[in-house]
């Protein structure tokens, strides 16, 4: 699945940054926590409890798609359509929403016989509130997802994976230019290479989001995208099942996303990016290197900052060469030069001055732009690296740091507003670079290293001030 911003958002992953580890979102998929993730760390099922209806033909009772329950909660964004008043009145008015959505189908080429045979029926599944405010991405410390995400166990299946498809791969790499170990990480962090792609209707799951919460615009139209996939017949209907998000395939392709970069790499007619892994393969590397991957480059490296370093240039906004970064003492582990000393990367230091720090190359932003969280881009690119031969992480993170939950990443976002420092928006809950930035300039006027890092030593300093 890909991307967000208003379209690069979502996807099932399943373990959050504690609120330093998520950019923005971008155009074409959210922020996801797949299913695979989410069946991992579960999320919250405590409070008083509506069930939800039963969709015909749609995933059984009782499995990750069915009637498991809403918590009748209000969500922890603090969005008004998030409340559990709101979610509840959107939810009564489903049908009527539904059917509005009839005339833009119709301008999309959709068939009122298409788009009757997958409304008919239809009902909210009103758990997928409690999911959309608590995805993982924005729950979890930054070394907890990485620990989880590149673990012995899936860099050996990975290694496997890409001994297995091994002219595919190459074949792709050809016809792409993109690495095929970032790809088969990709496929291993999205579904556990393909052994936990989903149960949920996609038809579903994004009528659902289309009509209930705080992201409607953006999923109507991977609702009437997941039409057009089934009226042109790529995917067999009772195959486009996937997270809570709408992601589906091995390698968790968003609807929008699909129909920008879904590839018929295997010649037989239709872009089947479930059941076919070449076109899945495919479709997954033309999707980066349409967003801008550069063949033959890596994604980052990990370096280590020289004592009284200035943390202000850890931002994500100031490029310099790998020389200009190493005549400012930064240096790779183990005394290992820099390849291309004329490539350009920004320093990113995702757990403060306390924790490992990295040099990020365009190449991970165009991981960013499948999903526009640092620690998923991370993962991809650390995951890839381990498949490939390299070694781990060598520098410590600092595990002692309590992960601030939503409320508080978003208490702190108003106190620093509240205090005139910009942070790219409205508070909500979700510490990217700009929120990093106003926290270093923040930390810069109360004599502390100015290093971004949301910690609740910081939040508490904030509060008593």
């Amino acid at each position: 699945m890909a991307r967000q911003s208003a379209t690069q958002t979502a996807r099932l992953a399943a373990l959050a940054l504690a609120g330093l580890a998520l950019a923005l979102a971008s155009p074409g998929r959210p922020a996801v926590a797949q299913s695979f993730l989410d069946s991992l760390f579960g999320t919250r099922s405590t409070g008083t409890v509506t069930p939800t209806s039963a969709q015909p033909g749609g995933p059984s009772a009782g499995g990750a798609g069915g009637t498991r329950d809403w918590s009748g909660e209000s969500g922890s964004s603090g969005h008004p359509e998030m409340t559990a008043d709101a979610i509840t009145a959107a939810a009564a008015q489903f049908p009527a929403c539904i059917a509005r959505l009839w005339p833009d189908a119709a301008r999309r080429g959709i068939s009122r016989a298409t788009f009757d045979t997958h409304t008919a029926g239809l009902t909210p599944e009103l758990r997928l509130m409690d999911l959309m405010d608590a995805q993982p991405e924005f729950t979890k410390a930054f070394w907890d997802y990485l620990d989880l995400l590149v673990s012995d166990a899936r860099i050996k299946r990975g290694r496997e994976v890409v001994a297995q498809n091994a002219a595919t791969f190459a074949a792709v790499e050809k016809a792409y230019g993109v690495d095929r170990y970032v790809v088969a990480a990709i496929w291993g962090v999205e579904s556990n290479f393909g052994t936990q792609i989903g149960d949920r209707s996609v038809v579903r799951s994004t009528a659902t989001l289309a009509c209930v919460g705080r992201r409607q615009a953006y999923f109507r139209d991977e609702f009437l995208s997941t039409l057009e996939i089934l009226q042109r017949g790529d995917v067999i209907p009772d195959h486009l099942k996937g997270s809570w998000a709408g992601a589906f395939g091995p390698t968790q392709f968003m609807p929008t996303s699909f129909k920008r970069y879904a590839v018929d790499f295997d010649g037989d007619g239709r872009r089947d990016v479930v059941d076919s892994r070449p076109d899945m393969i495919a479709s997954t590397a033309n999707n980066l290197k349409k967003d801008g991957w550069e063949a033959g480059k890596t994604w980052g490296y990990e370096v280590v900052l020289p004592q009284g370093f200035d943390f202000l240039l850890a931002d994500s906004s100031r490029w310099h060469t790998m020389q200009e970064w190493a005549r400012l003492g930064v240096t790779r582990p183990g005394g290992k030069g820099f390849p291309r000393p004329a490539d350009k990367a920004y320093l990113l230091v995702p757990a403060g001055s306390g924790g490992p720090a990295f040099l990020m190359l365009k190449n991970f932003r165009v991981i960013m732009k499948y999903n526009p969280a640092e620690a998923y881009a991370m993962a991809i690119g650390h995951l890839a690296d381990r498949m490939r031969g390299e070694g781990p992480i060598v520098q410590a993170w600092p595990r002692h740091e309590r992960v601030l939950t939503s409320a508080e990443r978003y208490e702190l976002q108003t106190h620093l507003v509240r205090r005139g420092f910009d942070i790219g928006g409205e508070p909500n809950g979700r510490i990217n670079a700009k929120s990093r930035s106003a926290i270093k300039r923040w930390q810069s006027t109360v004599g502390l290293v100015p290093d971004g890092f949301a910690t609740a030593s910081l939040l508490d300093r904030l509060r008593s001030r």
